[in-house]
């Protein structure tokens, strides 16, 4: 068995799927967390992390651009979240039985991360009223829309799980987006509340949140401000 060390801020964001993954798959890693502060909250411009500037400066973290998460395998190193998650997901068979329903994993991963992005420009409006109404139009229009065509893009199969007879990457990746706690979207209620006439993604994310392993480690994590 590999031996496996995952580099990333005291935080879930970018290095939360991984660690599911590893959980999931009941495989040991070591879960590198680094210290960080913000000047300013929520500012990562004024992040303090002396133990990243010193990887950084140190050349540790060349392989990664710089960034975390980074992943090492028997010392191997890689970079990015979502490479980082595919490989994981590789290795640990969660992208489906053969090279097609992978390829629908990855479809429905990069699915989210379309609409993760359309999301960001409606949080990154800077008129206040304006970006109240489109908030809102988002959660009771764009959202449900949105989840509703992927539902349609789902492969036929006999669920729960949105691809295959098994658990996968895409189905971590959507429970994450729209009903893990503390999850993608400061709106939980609504978030959730787009899925209601999604059945298939409604059922996968339930079954995701019944696996014992991740239970656990929803239970028993670091508790971290984003």
């Amino acid at each position: 068995m590999p031996t496996y060390k995952l580099t990333y801020f005291d935080l879930r964001g970018l290095g939360e799927t991984a660690r599911w993954l590893f959980k999931i798959a009941k495989v040991d890693f070591e879960d590198n967390r680094l210290s960080m502060k913000f000047g300013t909250p929520g500012d990562f411009s004024t992040l303090i992390a002396p133990e990243f500037t010193a990887m950084k400066e140190a050349g540790e973290l060349d392989a990664s651009m710089n960034k975390v998460p980074m992943l090492e395998v028997d010392g191997k190193k890689i970079g990015q979240s979502k490479a980082i998650e595919r490989f994981l997901a590789r290795e640990f068979g969660f992208m489906g039985a053969d090279s097609v329903e992978a390829a629908q994993i990855d479809q429905l991963c990069e699915t989210v991360i379309d609409f993760k992005n359309a999301y960001q420009k409606v949080k990154g409006i800077q008129d206040a009223t304006e970006k109240e109404a489109a908030m809102k139009k988002w959660f009771e229009e764009d959202l449900p829309v949105n989840v509703a065509l992927a539902e349609k893009s789902v492969p036929p199969g006999p669920g729960p799980f949105l691809v295959g007879s098994k658990v996968s990457l895409a189905d971590l990746v959507w429970y994450a987006f729209l009903a893990a706690p503390k999850g993608f979207f400061d709106n939980a209620e609504g978030a959730k509340a787009s899925m209601d006439k999604c059945p298939r993604i409604k059922a996968s994310t339930e079954a995701v949140a019944q696996i014992p392993e991740l239970q656990e480690w929803l239970k028993t994590r670091p508790e971290t401000p984003m």
